[in-house]
Order: C-alpha cells, then structure tokens, then sequence
C-alpha cells in the first residue's frame, strides 16, 4: 500500500492531503484534513461513454455525518438520512467550481461523493470541500486538466481573513466563498452587508493568491500519485455538414434575432427553420448512420444559435429582444395583490414575473435546525418555487430540487441582513415564478422586497437584484445587463449582484471561460451597480418605504418580561398552565430566559386574546397582596373548606371557620363549584403551605388590620418553622453515628455530659 501525503502551513495550522490509504477501489480518492477536521473525498467515472449524451453527468452529493462531531441523528430511525439544505448547498459550490474545468467533449458519467468524517465544530468545511474533490480528480484517470481550489473570504474589522473560525463569524461584513484555478476566478457565492463594489473586487483579489497555494499543493500531489489521463472517444467532426447548415441557416436565422422578438415566437421560429432545412441537409445519409447524423446536426445548430447571437451583440451591441448591453426590461410592480396574505407583491421585469408573499408568525414558528456542525433556530425563511408553466412546460410537481434550493438560498442572503435586529416576528418569504426568461431569482428578490415593506415590516433599507452576462471572443468582450435566459445559456458568466442604495448584499458568479481578468469584473460590477440603483427606482415608484401598519390578519405580538423564578409556575407541569391559557384565549405564547429575566411573547391578531392571555400570566406571576379583596371562584368544595381560585392560576384555600363568626358544622352546605365570592387574602399558611382566604373579612367579621395580624402570626410561624428545619439538619448532620452513646456528633441523648447528646433528660 503506497500512501502519499503533501502538507502545508494554512493559517497556522497544518492542512493534508492524503492518498491511497483510503477508498482504493474508487478511481481517486484523498483525504483532506486539518486540525481535527477531515474530509473524504472520492471519484468515480463510467468507462463506457453513451454516445448520445451531448453533455457533462457530473453529480456532487456533500454529507456532513452526525458521528463527525459525535452527535446521535433526531427523529425515528437515528440514522443520516437524504442531503439537507446546507449540505445541498455546499454540494452545488462544488459542482458549479468544477463543472467548467472538465474538457468541453467530455461527456462521461462523473461521481464525485465527498462525506466530512470528522470536524471540531470550528473549521468551516463547506470552503474545504472543493480542494478534497479536485484533489481526488488529480490523482485518478479521469480527465481534468487543472486543479481548482475553493476559499472563504471574510472582511472582519476592515481585514480581510481567509478561511476564519466559526468563532469569529459573527457581524461580519462581507462572507464569500471563491472558486478558482491557478490564473482566473470561475465560482463566487457569498452574501455581505451593504460593502462597495471596491471592496468586493479586493476581496476576490485576496482570495485568489490563497487558490494558488491550494493549486500547487494539488499539482504537487499529482506529480507523485497521480494516474495516467484515460482515453475516451471525441466525436468526429463532420465540418461539411455544419459548412452546409451555416449556408442554409445563418442569415435568417441572424434576421430572426435582429427581430426582438418575445421568446416563445422567437423560439417557434428558430425551431419552424430546423425543421425546414434539416431534410435537405439529411438527404442521402443511411438508414443506420440517421440517428447519429441528425443528433450532431441539432449541436450544430445550436452552436449556430450562439453565434449568431454572440456576433450580434460584439458587433451591432445590439441583443435578442433589441436592448443594447446596459439597458433593463422594462418593469412593473404591484404590492397588496393577496387581501389575506400579511404582505404581497408582483415584480415583472419583461418576461420574468415573481409573485412573492409574506407570513408573519411567532417565536412558535421558527425553523429548527439540526445539522451535524449546526443547531439552533432561524426566524427568517425564503423559499422559492419554479413551476414548470412559467416556461410553458409541462412536468410533474415534486419537491424542490437542486436549482430552487440554490435560487431560494441567494434571495434569503440578499435580504436577511436587512431584517431590523429588535423585529419580534417569525418571517416566511415565499417566491413563486410565474413566467421565466432570465434572472428570475433577482426577481424573487426585488419582489421579496416591496412584500417585506408591504407587511410593514421596517427593513433597514430596500434591495434590488440584477444578473449580469458576459460575451468574450479573443480581445473583445461585451457585459450584459439584466440578461435573458437564452443569454445565459449561450454567454460566457451568470453574475448576480444584489444590493441597496448603499451596497452590495449578495452575489453569484458563474464563469464559462477562463482567465477572466480582474478588469472586467470591475466593469461588470460598475455596471451592476448602474442597474441596481434604476430597478430600485423603478421598484421605490410602487411602494418607497415600508408600511405602518401590518395586515388585520398577521399576528399581533405582546412583549414582556416577568421574575425567572415564575417561569416555572406560567408553564405548569408537563406545560399544562400554559397550554390551557394557549387554548383558553386562543393565543400562541413563548418563553425564553434571557439575561437572568423570563421574557414572554404573545401572539395574536385580536388584540382583546392578548389582553386576556397577558392578564392570566401576570396573574400567576403577581403575588397577591394582604388584606386586598378579590373576587374569586369556587373550584372545589371539602368539609372543612373550599378551594378558590381568587387570581388566574392562583388557588386558596377558604376554611370554614373564615365563613362566618357563627360555627358552621360543614362547608359542603354553604358553597359550591362554581359560586363567585368576595374574599380577603390572608397570606401564606406556612404550616401546610396554602394561600388563606376568609369571607368573613368581607362581611364585616374582621378588618384589614386584623388580616394583617393574621398573616404577620404566618410570618413568624415560618421563621419558627424555619428554625426547626435547621436546627434538624445540625443534629442531622452532627448524628449520623450512634445516637444512644457518645459525644455530640454521635452520642446517646440519654446519658454522658452536653457535649455527648445533651445529658439524661429526667
């Protein structure tokens, strides 16, 4: 067995990677590890090559496993289950970093499966997970021509760190991940809070010269461990063919894109043309090579496709739908469109639409989560839905997959840093699209947006969003605002930047080719800017600052704190006080200790519910006062007495000498469940522990001053009660011997002098 191990110093600690200790059957496998975090990476490709596949099967699954960090799986079954979000999340990082490094014609079926075996809870593996996956690829057969390393960047105290602890995360400005190969950047993802445009191109800067540290510990890896590149079979290039298709199809099809027009027609028409060229171009091919012939003639015809659309916008700057490279589609919004929803909006941004509602809800209602490296609670939630007809398709509904998780998880980035730090609300934001073509996630979060402020939520500031594209050929180069989903597809970078008035939020980027030059980032993010300042405007036309008040419908939230050492009492054993004024007053309540104090939050939409659950808890938390008359009801009925429940959650007890001066021979005949009565409270009977009540303080057998009497009487028998306990607990303490012999701490109480039991009594 031949291990190969290459180190180096990272930020102070030693990072490894390791191979041909683990995992030998894969086609390659590493281990990368640092600190005491570990993360096994492996890859596995298909030898056999199905030729009708015309692109990359690359799938990336990242599991972080419960035993990593020593924890047991929640719910049933105890075991790790399918991917959760997070781990979705930090699978697609790595697959949009190494998915454009892989040869254009090659189209074999590539597994990469990375699972974190062991973590501190300190190191953050999501930025490590790319490095253990293209070291994997550099040491197995599997064609990848460079190696690509990930890193996170974060702007802490006018610093930029890379790869910081856990610990020192919190309130940093700017959190990015950075994919990139030894001389270009091709992956960003990351959120931030309201940094300039400068900041995020040195940000970039930095964590490049990192990358290449991480690149070379690769290269170093392969040149002793790696395998041989494996031989796979290119498809022939067929140049008459698509020499033929290029005659019968450029110009019209260049005349169908000068045309701007909307994307359904444009795509009937491109599709109408194949179909009529295509039989001439098939004329005399064999019956046995059609199928392969004609497959290849519809790449070529895409291939056609982009170019004509590249040449158009390098050459005329003019694009599909007749916009110039700078310029937006135009906008519409409409907030309030849902009556019962807390808060709505529709944002359409030419074919793209988004109608994007808001929930409020309590304390009740945040996420919980429980990850291997993570547990807690979220309190504000975005999600986002792509049906199939807003492309006018027809698939089947399942859950969501890969894509919306990822959309979802841009918007929820770009908007939560906004979320005001005193709000009380649980926050619910949920964006279905309901026609596509392009950036519709910028549209989720544009929408996002106005339905904060229509829920009156005060966000710190409103956020637009724009994608950006990018068309590259030799020296020349053109940057696309608010591009189209053909665009996209066809372009050379998907760069999404969101952001205020005053900074950039969030971003995503994307990058198809490589050594793409800091210069034209910038361009791209000077251009961004441009257009995120003319979406906001156009959004702020609609609704400019939050509203004041929330929907009748939305709950409406009571805060208050109360003594820590009555949070006990409000919840009632197995939490059965709480859940009876929850179901009584028809309220949602939570409570929290914080800072030494109970701080309780009702919520409610009726106002009058809140008072009455409000007034329950204070009930149970007030102590009552001596010689104060309460109206109280009769709960229980014994021979000696009632109980009576004199405040909310509070009981008495009502002896039946406190009725009346005259003796009355049983209480079962004066009362009964049910009958209200006017009582003084007494104070605390320490003998057995309960609150006294008496009627006949009311009625004029006794007076205030003489309940006062009473219970100073009560007082003074605690402290002698106290006394007692104490004095107990010393000859306890002193006697645990023999107590019929010795001295005082174990002698006889019968006999020897005061110091061995106190002497023979008679």
């Amino acid at each position: 067995m031949s291990v190969v191990t290459k180190k180096i110093d990272w930020q102070g600690e030693e990072l490894c990677l390791e191979t041909g200790l683990l995992a030998r059957q894969a086609d390659g496998s590493v281990v990368l590890s640092i600190g005491e975090t570990m993360i096994l990476a492996t890859v596995v490709a298909k030898k056999d090559i199905d030729p009708k596949v015309d692109f990359l099967p690359l799938s990336v699954d990242y599991k972080e496993y419960y035993a990593s960090t020593g924890k047991i799986p929640g719910g049933f079954f105890k075991r790790d289950g399918r991917l959760n979000e997070h781990e979705i999340l930090t699978s697609r990082i790595v697959d949009r970093s190494l998915r454009p490094l892989f040869p254009e014609d090659y189209h074999g079926d590539v597994q990469v499966i990375l699972s974190l075996i062991s973590n501190d809870r300190q190191e953050q593996p999501d930025a490590l997970a790319c490095v253990a996956a293209s070291a994997a690829l550099a040491v197995s057969d599997i064609p990848f021509p460079e190696p690509v390393s990930t890193v996170r960047v974060a702007y802490i105290d006018d610093a930029f760190v890379i790869n910081p602890k856990k610990s020192q995360m919190e309130g940093v400005t700017l959190d990015l991940i950075v994919a990139g190969t030894m001389d270009s950047i091709v992956m960003v993802e990351g959120e931030m809070r309201e940094v300039s445009e400068e900041i995020m191109l040195e940000s970039l800067q930095c964590a490049h010269e990192a990358i290449k540290r991480l690149n070379a510990l690769q290269l170093e890896l392969k040149a002793e461990a790696g395998k041989p590149t494996r031989e796979y079979p290119k498809p022939e290039e067929n140049t008459a063919l698509r020499d033929r298709l290029a005659a019968a199809s450029y110009a019209r099809l260049t005349d169908i894109a000068r045309a701007a027009l909307p994307k359904k027609e444009r795509l009937k028409k491109i599709d109408e043309l194949f179909k009529e060229v295509a039989p001439t171009l098939l004329e005399g091919v064999a019956e046995a090579e059609l199928e392969t012939v004609t497959r290849r003639l519809k790449e070529y015809y895409f291939d056609l496709q982009s170019r004509v659309c590249r040449e158009l916008i390098l050459n005329e700057n003019r694009r599909l739908d007749g916009r110039q490279t700078h310029e937006i589609r135009p906008i519409w919004c409409r907030t309030g469109y849902l009556p019962r929803a807390h808060g709505s909006a529709i944002f359409t941004r030419g074919e793209t639409q988004s109608l994007t509602t808001v929930t409020l809800g309590s304390k009740l209602d945040e996420q919980t989560i429980d990850y291997a490296t993570e547990e807690g609670t979220k309190k504000f939630m975005l999600q986002y839905i792509f049906p199939p007809y807003s492309t006018g398709e027809v698939k089947p509904l399942r859950s969501p997959g890969r894509r919306e998780i990822g959309h979802g998880n841009l918007a929820e980035r770009a908007l939560k840093n906004m979320i005001p730090e005193d709000n009380e609300y649980t926050l619910r934001v949920v964006s279905e699209i309901l026609e596509s073509n392009g950036s519709s996630s910028m549209a989720t979060v544009c929408a996002g947006s106005l339905a904060l402020m229509d829920a009156g939520i005060n966000i710190k500031a409103p956020v637009s969003g724009i994608a950006m594209g990018l068309i590259v050929d030799g020296n020349r180069f053109a940057v696309l605002s608010d591009i189209l989903g053909d665009e996209d597809h066809l372009g050379d970078m998907d760069f999404k930047v969101t952001g205020t008035a005053r900074g950039i939020t969030a971003c995503q980027m994307d990058i198809k080719v490589r050594g793409l030059s800091f210069e034209i980032m910038a361009q791209a993010l000077a251009q961004a800017k441009a257009g995120r300042e003319y979406i906001l405007g156009e959004m702020l036309k609609t609704l400019s600052a939050p509203k004041t008040e929330i929907s009748p419908y939305a709950p409406r939230l009571l805060r208050f704190t109360i003594p820590s050492d009555t949070i006990g009492a409000v919840i009632g054993t197995g939490g059965k006080v709480i859940q009876e004024i929850q179901r009584t007053t028809e309220t949602d309540i939570s409570i929290d200790e914080e800072n030494g104090v109970g701080v309780v939050v009702i919520a409610s939409p009726n106002s009058a519910a809140l008072d009455a659950a409000y007034q329950r808890i204070m009930g149970i938390v007030t102590p009552p006062e001596v010689g104060k008359i309460y109206s109280a009801v009769v709960k229980n009925v014994r021979d000696a007495g009632a109980y009576l429940e004199f405040m909310p959650g509070k009981e008495g007890w009502l002896h039946v000498s406190e009725v009346s001066n005259e003796r009355i021979p049983t209480m079962l005949d004066v009362v009964k469940p049910g009958d209200r009565l006017e009582v003084m409270y007494l104070g605390l009977d320490p003998k057995n522990n309960k609150q006294r009540l008496s009627l006949k303080a009311v009625t004029g057998g006794r007076t205030v001053e003489r309940a006062e009497r009473v219970h100073e009487r009560y007082e003074r028998d605690g402290e002698r009660a106290e006394r007692t306990t104490e004095r107990t607990e010393r000859i306890t303490e002193y006697g645990e011997g023999d107590r019929r012999g010795g001295d005082r701490r174990g002698g006889d109480r019968r006999g020897g002098d005061r110091r061995g039991g106190g002497g023979h009594r008679r």
